[in-house]
């Protein structure tokens, strides 16, 4: 039976690890053309994206599956068609996986219950809410660097976080992996005031944050959902939140620096430790390829 991916919270320890050592296992298996030919797959992206569609499209075309690629901007979407309408539709032609990004907060899982038995849906991002294969690729990511064992990591996530789904997945992710030292550092107004920190060290100093710290996870500043004023300037967050060469010499000294992109260099992140050898952002992205391959598997099984 096709299975749905829709949040990390769906994922225990056990199919969590499952995922990522059989992503771990894909990256030595040479031509895997074979595993999916015949399954037909669609990106159905409503919000622009770059590193997560090309990323599962990749996956899908290494594993031998046929991709449809839905264009939101040029669609019958534009003409007023609704979400379950055009998935339906396209279902009808014999697409049995679908990899979903939304504007709306649980829409993909909204869409899962009206799926057809044989369907599987991906969440490649809903609003705020999700976006469960950025918190695997970054899973994997951290246990290359850090080994299996997560419970002794002191991990510190900065930034942005009221508006990002990559930190909520992240967040249950380290914590079903065992994550006992999460740090969260960001301005007051760009901190949840839900539970979404429950359990964390939070903090708006940003060295405090960084001390002794074995990764550091910072995050775009989603202007295109902030409403004005949220941040005083770009240079002002830089300065107070902004992870360079000299704040990372209080984190562990092999500390590893994630980002989930896109960049806004000298905002988030100075040149210098994006392009660095602790940064980990490009092992990320061809980690994601890899974790993907594994959740289109899973889909499919």
């Amino acid at each position: 039976m096709p299975q749905h991916l829709l949040s990390m919270q769906a994922l225990d320890f056990d199919a969590l690890t499952a995922i990522l050592d059989r992503a771990e296992a894909l990256r030595h298996a040479g031509d895997c053309r074979s595993h999916l030919s015949g399954h037909a797959v669609c990106t159905l992206f409503f919000e622009p994206s770059t590193r997560t569609r090309l990323s599962f499209q990749r996956a899908a075309q290494r594993l031998g599956a046929d991709i449809l690629n839905f264009e939101a901007a040029t669609s019958s979407a534009t003409k007023g068609e609704t979400a379950l309408d055009t998935l339906k539709n396209i279902e009808a032609m014999g697409v049995s996986a679908f990899i979903i990004r939304a504007r709306e907060d649980g829409l993909v899982a909204e869409l899962a219950q009206s799926a057809a038995p044989g369907t599987a849906l991906i969440n490649a991002g809903d609003g705020r809410s999700q976006h469960p294969t950025q918190a695997l690729l970054d899973m994997l990511t951290i246990r290359e660097a850090k080994g299996r064992d997560f419970s002794a990591l002191k991990v510190a996530i900065v930034g942005d976080i009221l508006h990002s789904r990559v930190a909520r997945s992240d967040l249950a992710a380290l914590r079903t992996l065992g994550v006992q030292d999460i740090r969260v550092c960001g301005p007051a107004n760009l901190l949840p005031s839900d539970d979404t920190l429950a359990g964390c060290h939070v903090s708006h100093d940003l060295d405090e944050a960084l001390s002794d710290a074995d990764v550091v996870m910072t995050l775009r500043l989603q202007r295109e959902r902030m409403e004005d004023g949220l941040i005083e300037s770009l240079d002002g967050y830089h300065r107070d939140y902004g992870i360079t060469a000299a704040r990372m010499a209080g984190a562990a000294r092999d500390a590893i620096v994630m980002h989930p992109g896109p960049l806004n260099r000298g905002v988030e992140i100075s040149d210098e430790v994006a392009d660095g050898p602790q940064s980990r952002i490009l092992r990320q992205v061809e980690n994601g390829v890899l974790v993907r391959m594994a959740v289109l598997e899973r889909a499919f099984a």
